[in-house]
């Protein structure tokens, strides 16, 4: 049987041993917190609950967890379906100012198609006076007659 010691970093008091050497790159410079996904949280939550009470102590040494961070994780899953609670059902409501923009849009849509539709109109009655025109002056030319 190997006979496993844990070697600690200061052999000495106050003084650190290996000071010499470059520091290890896979160790980051700062320290920082750890984050954990909303997925993760959930299965450790699931899996914590599932098990005897003597196991749980187990469970969050194998995982690196603290009791605090399950009585967290549990708030924020209760606030979080209270909230999904407390959202109406149904569409959210649209802003204000998008329903007007809507509105105007089409009444602009709509205008378009009327000024189309009097263009077009204006138009026809423009070669309609322009033929009558014509068709009088032929007439008094045939006829003969002269005012």
């Amino acid at each position: 049987m190997v006979n496993q010691t844990i070697t600690h970093p200061i052999d000495a008091p106050g003084k650190a041993r290996g000071m010499d050497q470059d520091p290890d790159p896979e160790i980051p410079a700062k320290a920082r917190r750890r984050q954990f996904s909303a997925r993760y949280k959930a299965e450790v939550l699931a899996s914590y609950d599932q098990l005897p009470r003597n196991e749980r102590g187990a469970f969050l040494r194998r995982e690196g967890l603290y009791a605090c961070n399950i009585t967290e994780w549990r708030h924020q899953r209760d606030r979080g379906a209270l909230e999904a609670l407390a959202k109406p059902s149904g569409r959210p409501p649209t802003d204000p100012r998008d329903r007007e923009i809507a509105g105007l849009r089409k009444e602009n849509e709509r205008l378009s198609r009327e000024l189309d539709k009097a263009r077009k109109v204006i138009e026809v009655q423009q070669k309609l006076s322009a033929l009558l025109e014509q068709l009088a002056t032929d007439s008094a030319a045939g006829t003969g007659e002269t005012k």
